[in-house]
């Protein structure tokens, strides 16, 4: 990552000489995962479910904090020059994406703990006495919860575009220089995170509000490929083939197999079965849309990798 692969003398070097592994798109996908999961939470709020022992948004503030460490821990991992991360913090660069992702970052840890203390769970009470008159304080002001609840909304939005904007900046790699590609990002970490509260809900209320919520955001996904796909195909020679490296190159099996079949239309159908009582809910479909939204992450990353201009414009080299 350009701000992060400083030297001493902080010069900067390429981006693209850096070969991401497996710590981007793992960070990538919880990123957009836990983004996903604050909108949901903030919603909850704004409806006042947090008052319902049932809803999961009275667990789910808590479980993205620690979604949120391991996705910033497999960032780390993947930094070259990992002496120098305080850097990002000592200015902001409006035109860098990685600075305003580190300041995203920065809000989005106190807007998902001042969720957290809007009902502290029963077994953490009376355990740090700040925590209670804390908890005690906010639920005294109805207007301060709307808030937060529309604080975590709006930083999960910002957090979930983020991911896409850090790719579609890299001009250096065509196919993930695409306006659409922020979209397709939100609207996968919406619908990872739909998946994932199906998958933990134990209320049958809830567990049917959020696949009718991740069979919209599923359907949105497959809009939103259409159109960064077409985008792709309706541009350049160079994106042009870089389109066709997941639409018909070596990455297409797991593009179509793993991604589309698996990740989105296979679950979508399970999923208006079940909610039109065809067939019962199981932890089958949520498990499929969560890992294809993991999968999309690692192979657009290793796909873009391969695409870049100077192979398109000189192929003999």
């Amino acid at each position: 990552m350009q701000e992060l692969s400083t030297t001493r003398n902080n010069h900067l070097i390429d981006p693209s000489l850096h070969v991401w592994g497996w710590e981007i798109p793992v960070y990538l996908f919880i990123g957009g995962l836990v983004a996903g999961i604050m909108i949901i939470s903030g919603y909850f709020v704004l409806k006042g479910q947090y008052k319902k022992n049932v809803f999961s948004c009275f667990h789910l503030p808590h479980i993205s904090l620690a979604l949120l460490s391991l996705g910033m821990l497999a960032l780390f991992l993947d930094l070259e020059h990992k002496r120098y991360v305080w850097r990002l913090y000592t200015t902001f660069q409006v035109t860098s994406p990685m600075s305003w992702g580190a300041w995203i970052l920065v809000l989005v840890y106190p807007a998902l703990f001042l969720n957290t203390l809007i009902r502290i769970p029963e077994p953490f009470r009376n355990r740090i006495k700040l925590f209670d008159r804390l908890s005690e304080r906010i639920n005294q002001h109805p207007f301060a919860i709307k808030n937060i609840g529309v604080m975590n909304m709006l930083l999960g939005t910002l957090l979930g575009m983020y991911t896409g904007v850090l790719l579609s900046s890299f001009g250096a790699r065509p196919l993930w220089n695409s306006a659409m590609l922020w979209m397709l990002f939100l609207v996968s970490g919406l619908s990872s995170a739909a998946a994932f509260v199906h998958l933990i809900a134990r209320d049958t209320f809830e567990r049917e509000l959020l696949a009718k919520a991740d069979n919209g955001f599923l359907t949105l996904e497959l809009f939103v490929f259409g159109g960064f796909i077409s985008g792709l195909l309706t541009s350049t020679r160079v994106h042009q083939e870089a389109a066709m490296t997941i639409l018909t190159g070596s990455y297409a099996p797991g593009f179509w197999v793993f991604v589309i079949g698996l990740g989105i239309l296979i679950p979508l159908l399970i999923q208006l079965l079940a909610v039109n009582h065809k067939v019962r809910h199981s932890p089958v479909a949520p498990i499929m849309v969560i890992a294809g939204g993991l999968l999309l992450r690692i192979i657009l990353v290793a796909a873009g990798q391969d695409t870049h201009w100077t192979l398109a414009s000189f192929p003999g080299n």
